[in-house]
């Protein structure tokens, strides 16, 4: 499956008095790539919510290596990098569109509720948990 990165610009509302991009940014911009790489896949979140299945974030990380600033477009690459039924945890890529410069990696991890309990996606909905499956690593 051919997934596109989510593109995105900095806006200026983003950046601090020197023109860069605050760092609480770069999570809001996992999220949106996140929604737009489930869309992608033809079982947005809202379809999933629809079975009675949410996925809420369990962590996050980021490392930053270079700013992004101000005007700059930049590219969300996410990748399924693990996933086995209760947990997924998607890691993340954002580069300069311009330079492909990584500027930061990241990771969020995920698990899976009906009615706020911990279930497998292998049961609730077999048709999520065989694309994930595979998509393990696949997108790198």
């Amino acid at each position: 499956m051919n997934i596109v990165p989510y593109e995105r610009k900095a806006h200026y509302y983003e950046t601090d008095q020197m023109g860069v991009v605050h760092h609480s940014n770069y999570i809001r911009w996992f999220e949106e790539a996140r929604v737009d790489f489930m869309d992608q896949l033809g079982l947005p979140f809202a379809k999933l919510e629809e079975e009675g299945i949410i996925s809420p974030v369990v962590s996050i990380s980021c490392s930053y290596k270079q700013s992004v600033k101000f005007d700059q477009r930049v590219l969300v690459s996410p990748y399924i990098k693990e996933y086995n039924g209760i947990k997924l945890i998607i890691e993340y890529k954002v580069a300069i569109k311009e330079t492909g410069v990584i500027c930061c990696t990241g990771e969020s991890k995920h698990c899976f509720l009906v009615d706020g309990r911990p279930v497998s996606l292998k049961k609730a909905s077999p048709r999520f948990d065989n694309l994930f499956n595979s998509l393990i690593k696949s997108e790198e």
